[in-house]
């Protein structure tokens, strides 16, 4: 299973499927004047050269054949839905610029994403109007979770390019899930399912101590850090 893409890219940025996030590594050191010149970074972030790969565990085949995206849990009509790639590849789809803010510390400034917005999965398949989380589901049982509020926000999306190209196997080709202003252990790899909850329920990561929320802006890392209104029990 993946380790947050740290809590990392999935560790504590969990990757979807099996990623997780294992250290940054020797290209992800800042170095002199990376800072400068450059728009404000959350607090403790750094920028790194390139885009550092944090998961373990075997990275997917994708068999298009096979693979299917499915929602379920409380929808509005009480069933589930799945579609097929084809038919996922070709949903309604947005873009955005936004940085990548990695747990372990790095930030990937400025990336120009391409997929299928959370919102268009709600038109599609509508939740139960008592629906707070999302629990966002990826290969080999990986999970996160997240609030409704941040799976509609502008800019969350399941990304199918980054910077004009198809996503990497290693960085969660066909989909990964994008949540630009969360930590990325929340930015699932190798998308599966979204399960819509009435009730919050953690994640992997937030299951193994990392913060429910993940906000970088509020360096949300750990879960000893929870406001204890606002998170489920451990």
């Amino acid at each position: 299973m993946p380790r947050p893409e740290t809590p990392s890219e999935q560790t504590p940025e969990p990757s979807t499927g099996a990623a997780a996030a294992a250290g940054p590594g020797p290209d992800a050191a800042p170095g002199d004047g990376e800072r400068a010149g450059r728009k404000a970074l959350p607090p403790g972030q750094y920028v790194p050269r390139g885009w550092p790969v944090l998961h373990y565990g075997p990275v997917p085949k994708f068999r298009p054949k096979e693979w299917d995206f499915r929602v379920f849990g409380a929808t509005a009509t009480g069933g589930q839905y799945r579609w097929t790639w084809d038919e996922f590849d070709g949903f309604p789809r947005a873009s955005a610029v936004a940085d990548f803010h990695c747990v372990t510390k790095f930030t990937i400034p400025d990336n120009h994403w391409e997929g299928v917005p959370g919102t268009a999965i709600v038109e599609l398949a509508p939740p139960d109007p008592d629906v707070t989380h999302v629990m966002v589901w990826a290969e080999y049982g990986y999970s996160a979770n997240i609030r409704m509020s941040d799976f509609l926000a502008d800019g969350t999306m399941f990304a199918t390019h980054r910077d004009g190209e198809r996503l990497p196997a290693d960085h969660g080709f066909p989909i990964r899930l994008v949540v630009p202003h969360l930590y990325a252990w929340k930015s699932v790899k190798w998308v599966r399912a979204v399960e819509y909850m009435v009730k919050d329920r953690r994640g992997f990561w937030e299951e193994r101590g990392y913060h429910n929320v993940a906000d970088p802006w509020h360096e949300q890392r750990y879960s000893y850090q929870e406001d204890e209104t606002d998170s489920p029990p451990l």
